[in-house]
């Protein structure tokens, strides 16, 4: 098993029943998914769409899926049908894996970090956040990147409220700003 999930159920549960007030393990809430996506004009060459997927299954170490527009929207020049993102779900080990990584490889390569946003939460205990480069995981080969990709990440827990999800991701190391 991954270490983030040994953390998790040996310091990150205790903490937050005792933080908390649970009564009952089970009611502790636990990261479910981490979505990572990224739009892609469509104007942009085909290579485009490939490219991320190869830079998205690099990062994750789970094969990317080409996302396709669902409906027409003139303003954009999209039609339904045509490809305009990649995005990733992960679960289980490999979502702790790279939580792990992120926390600990790519969050300190941030130019000019200064802690990631606390207004990405949304009301029912999930967290969004997003970068500007994905050059900042060690898994990315610049040699390869011909387009620049940014990356929306989806923190999805099982927690009720911001406060309970925002005690779960800093138990798990995710450096809020202060």
């Amino acid at each position: 098993m991954p270490d983030m999930y040994k953390k998790y159920k040996e310091e990150v549960v205790p903490a937050i029943t005792k933080e908390l007030g649970y009564k009952n393990v089970m009611q502790v809430p636990k990261l479910q998914k981490i979505v990572l996506s990224c739009g892609i004009n469509t104007d942009a060459d085909r290579s485009a769409f490939t490219e991320a997927q190869e830079q998205f299954t690099a990062i994750t170490g789970q094969h990317a899926v080409i996302t396709k527009s669902k409906k027409n929207v003139a303003n954009f020049k999209l039609r339904i049908g045509q490809n305009n993102g990649v995005m990733v779900t992960l679960r289980g080990p490999r979502m702790y894996q790279f939580l792990d990584r992120f926390v600990h490889n790519a969050t300190p390569r941030i130019r000019d970090f200064r802690g990631i946003p606390t207004r990405g939460f949304d009301g029912s205990g999930n967290y969004n956040m997003g970068l500007d480069d994905i050059s900042v995981f060690t898994e990315v080969d610049l040699e390869k990147m011909k387009n620049d990709l940014g990356l929306n990440i989806t923190f999805v827990t099982s927690a009720k409220t911001n406060e309970e999800a925002k005690a779960l991701l800093t138990l798990l190391e995710l450096p809020f700003k202060k």
